[in-house]
């Protein structure tokens, strides 16, 4: 069987975080999508021709209105969503400065620290991704 449904979709996010302002703690950002009533990374699809680490600082931009300075790569999930393979290169990625205003796809952000952050998020694939930036941090 060909068509369009075989092939992968490419997409690309940050774990994005940063250093509590209060208490200088690990951080981290998870957005709320209400159109699928999750909490997840800041994720999303690849525009035709961009690079995968462009696409996703432009995806943490969009849904949480934070510049963000990327680290280093982190595991790249793969899964089927919609009935099509999807795969989604993540990085670590620090926010340096913005401000969210919710939009269209991101209604909240939250501020986790990761023990909180992997209790929050929707799907437990998107936990091993937490307990990945913790570890690189750590020995950095």
């Amino acid at each position: 069987m060909t068509g369009t449904n075989d092939t992968t979709v490419q997409a690309a996010g940050c774990v994005l975080w940063r250093r509590s302002p209060v208490d200088g703690e690990l951080e981290l950002c998870l957005v709320h999508r209400p159109k699928y009533d999750d909490w997840s990374h800041p994720k999303g699809k690849l525009k035709r021709d961009e690079a995968p680490l462009a696409g996703a600082l432009r995806e943490v931009a969009e849904e949480t209105g934070y510049a963000a300075a990327p680290g280093p790569e982190l595991p790249t999930l793969h899964y089927v969503a919609n009935d099509r393979p999807k795969q989604v290169r993540y990085w670590a990625a620090e926010a340096v400065s913005g401000r969210f205003a919710p939009n269209s796809e991101v209604d909240r952000i939250l501020w986790l620290s990761p023990a909180a952050a992997r209790t929050r998020l929707t799907q437990p694939r998107d936990r091993d991704l937490v307990d990945d930036l913790v570890h690189r941090l750590e020995h950095a």
